[in-house]
Order: C-alpha cells, then structure tokens, then sequence
C-alpha cells in the first residue's frame, strides 16, 4: 500500500508562485510514475502534470504548460509541483498521484491518490 500526503498549498495572488510538494510512504517510488491532478466542484478531475520514474519524460496538461514545472527527488520520495505565473484559473484541489506503469496523463494511469491540498488564487 501507499500513502501521498501533499502539502504546500494556499492562498496567493495573481502572477504569483506554489510548490506543491507530495511526500510518498509504504512503498518507494523510484520505479513508479507520478502525476499531479486537479479537480474543482463539480468538474472532473483535470491532469496537471505527471513524470516517469527516472524524471527523464514528463508531460503537462495545455492550461499549465510553460508555467508548471513537475520534478522529483526519489532518495527523499518527493515529487514536486513548482507552480508560476498562477491564475484565478488555476483555483482548485490538487491531487498527487503514483502510477503502477509508465507514465500517464489519464486518471486511469494512476492507482493511488493523496487527499490533496487547496489551491486558491485571487485575482
């Protein structure tokens, strides 16, 4: 089993700047893809961002691409979501995700979920 716990969210204006950080325990995840996902009421769960084990390949959805960065450390089981440039838009829950094959960018490529944390941006 796996538990994500993502921490690093909150409240922050316009053009500014998050990190997302989601801390993996009960299982390494140095062979594993993991991925960022997004979701606000009553929409589904949009993809953000996701890495291949090694972090050679990543992929980033249209909204945030040129502005989110995804990277990981896997000595400290910590994958990373360096977020720039944000926008109201961008208000959601943001969810971490490990994925048991390679790396994807659909909810079904990935098997375990954090709880996740809010992000909220004003304009």
């Amino acid at each position: 089993q796996v538990q994500l716990v993502e921490s690093g969210g909150g409240l922050v204006q316009a053009g500014g700047s998050l990190r997302l950080s989601c801390v993996a325990s009960g299982r390494t995840i140095s062979s594993y893809a993991m991925g960022w996902f997004r979701q606000t009421p009553g929409k589904e769960r949009e993809f953000v961002a996701g890495i291949s084990w090694s972090g050679a390949t990543t992929y980033y959805g249209d909204s945030v691409k040129g502005r989110f960065t995804v990277s990981r450390v896997n000595a400290k089981a910590t994958v990373y979501l360096q977020m720039d440039s944000l926008k109201p838009e961008d208000t959601a829950v943001y969810y971490c995700a490990l994925g048991l094959g390679g790396v994807g960018v659909k909810r079904y490529d990935y098997q375990f979920w954090g709880q996740g944390t809010q992000v909220t941006v004003s304009s």
